[in-house]
């Protein structure tokens, strides 16, 4: 057994070798490093290559690392316009690694952490990259969700509503001390709810550069990982949300946004260019209420951040780093601050 693997290898094998067909072991485990939430782990067996996803050891926060979310939206898109990666068998009986998790496809291509794309060597690539994103992002939302089999994924309603209410109700939980500007981001939140507009779509909860896997020889999409937060939603959220990450500056966590990086000599399309982009894809004019769902996506990854410094501090986080990621919640909550006071600037 590899010294990173907290569970009973041979356990494992007997039990995929008899729920998987063509499953053959031995089999080697090596887990892959990145990453807050699902600890993620590359099995090689004699019949093939797979990733083994699990939910991380101890009490969980209510809804949280829900694998088996995961799993059921991943086998509902296998046969859609978004790239996903295959998944294979789903384990609910905790017995056989100590957590609930699932066996799916290997998709060898690349990940990308850094959001100026510094490895890619010609600015167009870097440009069909980002087309490659904006354009899978349109995919997803325009999945039709009865087609398959995903009516039920989510609840009815505002989903900012219920988005703020789930997220402040989980930051108060994990809260460690008392952090002010997310206290003021907080509030200012809950005055500013925008009204509830009916659009719902399939939404990845997730979306960022870093949960995109690329193909090794050309700027397209082999598959979107990680989609824990994946919900029956408002197709915004995950717009507003990639965008809070370009905006971000180099060395928060683990990844290098864009903030005072000159995109145009990059090749890089303008947060104005890709939100323009997306729009027409979607055949819709504009977006009203920007500054709202951008700061409430930097609220939303602070609250997760206080959640991963939570379990840290409870000694169940998966990554070895999780104990240092506190730090960013209250620069974050500054941050989204800062696009709201620049927000009563320009009115």
């Amino acid at each position: 057994m590899a010294a990173n693997v907290p569970f009973d290898v041979e356990k494992l094998t007997a039990y995929l070798a008899l729920h998987l067909n063509g499953f053959i072991g031995p089999i080697t485990l090596d887990k892959f490093s990145g990453g807050q939430s699902n600890p993620t782990y590359k099995v090689i067996a004699q019949s093939g290559t797979f990733v083994l996803r699990s939910q991380p050891p101890g009490k969980l926060l209510k809804s949280a690392h829900a694998v088996d979310r995961e799993y059921k939206v991943l086998a509902a898109l296998k046969s859609s316009d978004v790239p996903v990666a295959e998944v294979y068998h789903l384990c609910e009986d905790t017995s056989i690694i100590g957590s609930m998790f699932y066996l799916m496809e290997y998709c060898d291509g690349s990940v990308y952490w850094s959001a100026s794309l510094t490895a890619v060597k010609t600015n167009e690539y870097r440009s069909q990259m980002y087309d490659a994103m904006n354009n899978a992002l349109v995919a997803l939302h325009r999945i039709n969700v009865e087609s398959i089999g995903l009516s039920e994924y989510g609840k009815a309603g505002n989903y900012f509503q219920r988005q703020y209410d789930r997220w402040s109700a989980q930051y108060r939980a994990s809260a460690l001390k008392k952090i002010t500007a997310m206290d003021e981001l907080n509030q200012w939140l809950e005055v500013n709810l925008p009204a509830d507009d009916g659009k719902v779509c399939l939404v990845h909860g997730d979306f960022r550069l870093d949960n995109m896997m690329f193909a090794k020889d050309k700027p397209e999409i082999i598959a979107i990982l990680d989609w824990e937060l994946s919900t029956l939603g408002h197709p915004f959220s995950d717009l507003a949300y990639q965008c809070m990450g370009l905006r971000m500056p180099q060395g928060i966590g683990s990844i290098d946004g864009l903030k005072g990086v000159d995109r145009a000599s990059l090749g890089i399309p303008t947060e104005e260019e890709y939100v323009a982009t997306y729009c027409q894809r979607m055949g819709i004019e504009k977006i009203d209420n920007w500054t709202f769902y951008l700061a409430f996506s930097f609220f939303r990854l602070a609250a997760i951040v206080q959640g991963v410094a939570k379990r840290a501090s409870q000694g169940n986080a998966s990554n070895e780093n999780a104990s240092k990621i506190g730090q960013f919640v209250e620069p974050l909550a500054l941050m989204a601050l800062e696009i709201i006071g620049q927000e009563k600037v320009t009115k």
